[in-house]
């Protein structure tokens, strides 16, 4: 089967990569073209468009960059009728996502959705589109199940989150051996993950970064983004306790204490790993005054809205600031709150539905289309 798949962002890309790898052990005779990340080039197939030229960020920046979305649309669906796929595979990233299986939809061709678009948190009027453009949809968060049935009335397949599949499968790391490699010391390690974008990484470690002398008895790593280059991330190292490693994401968190993180999906791999967090998020002044009033929720990170409780503290916009982050994050290194920390993490990954979202997924998407 020729699979044509769709991901516009880095956790797109992971979960991309291993549905992938799930796809190749059902149909040994699948071919890939796609648009994503290194993930997805690794498991094999054609890439088409890097993920890192499609990421806007924000309402503002999405009408600043109109022109050159527009143009990967228009040549999108064209590689899409050049390459005549058995289906198309969605991941995530709505805006860009539905546009082309709306098209693809008249066209004939079989549009499968994996990781909802967060169509609970906002936009929910695009329920009649994807009733309409979307053959299957597979979610990942337990929640979602209900929302898409009971209120929409539109099956779809709660499959598990495949973090907890991208996590569990992994090697430990060697403490010792990785703080060798990466020229650190013995004192503990604080994670500082900004984000994957240049706009939100920059916003992100300014402030991140100011509470690194309050610290002192702590090591900071910021964890690189593989859609960045090194030299990008050098100008925001001006200290000795703060370390840059490339790529290397959960084995920053597998051997931090705590961590400081961009509100997104990497909360949730945070979660998965066991280290206590702080959110994070500071938006463009214009999309954050935009996206305060259309966005109904009472949560942005995934650990909280999964639990619908506060597990995590989010210090969100003007919240973000050096003297809230020392606060939160001298309160996350306390033993007493660590311990309930670790016990809400435990409770969340039994809510998520355990193992196999990758492997569930490609069975799935492969019945449908032979059959």
């Amino acid at each position: 089967m020729k699979y044509y798949i769709l991901a516009g962002e880095a956790s797109g890309d992971l979960h991309a990569a291993n549905l992938m790898k799930a796809l190749k052990q059902i149909d040994p005779e699948a071919q890939f073209r796609f648009w994503g990340g290194d993930l997805m080039e690794a498991e094999g197939g054609t890439p088409v468009k890097h993920y890192r030229d499609l990421a806007f960020m924000g309402f503002a920046e999405v009408i600043m960059n109109l022109r050159t979305i527009l143009r990967n649309i228009s040549f999108c669906k064209e590689d899409i009728s050049s390459w005549n796929p058995d289906v198309l595979i969605f991941v995530d990233y709505p805006g860009f996502n539905l546009r082309i299986a709306k098209w693809a939809r008249k066209e004939g061709y079989k549009t499968h959705f994996y990781v909802s678009p967060q169509i609970w948190a906002w936009k929910e009027n695009r329920i009649k589109d994807i009733k309409r453009d979307v053959d299957e949809m597979y979610v990942i968060l337990p929640f979602e199940k209900d929302f898409y049935e009971k209120k929409h009335q539109y099956d779809v397949h709660f499959v598990g989150h495949p973090l907890i599949d991208a996590i569990a499968g992994r090697t430990p790391v060697d403490i010792a051996k990785f703080k060798f490699d990466h020229g650190l010391d013995e004192r503990p390690v604080i994670a500082l993950l900004p984000g994957s974008r240049k706009q939100e990484i920059s916003k992100m470690l300014e402030i991140m970064l100011s509470i690194t002398d309050d610290f002192k008895d702590h090591q900071f790593i910021i964890a690189g983004a593989p859609s960045q280059d090194r030299e990008f991330y050098q100008g925001f190292i001006k200290k000795k306790n703060v370390h840059l490693v490339m790529n290397k994401t959960y084995d920053v968190l597998e051997i931090s204490t705590a961590a400081l993180v961009t509100s997104g999906t990497a909360t949730l791999e945070t979660a998965l790993l066991k280290v206590p967090e702080v959110v994070c998020y500071k938006g463009n002044f214009i999309s954050y005054q935009i996206a305060k009033r259309v966005i109904n929720l009472d949560y942005i990170s995934l650990v909280n809205l999964i639990m619908e409780r506060e597990v995590v503290k989010e210090l969100i916009q003007n919240d973000f600031n050096h003297k809230s982050l020392k606060k939160e994050l001298s309160r996350i290194l306390s033993e007493d709150h660590r311990k309930k920390i670790f016990s809400d993490y435990y409770e969340l990954e039994q809510k998520l539905g355990g193992k196999g979202a990758s492997e569930k997924t490609a069975k799935l998407i492969y019945q449908k289309i032979s059959s």
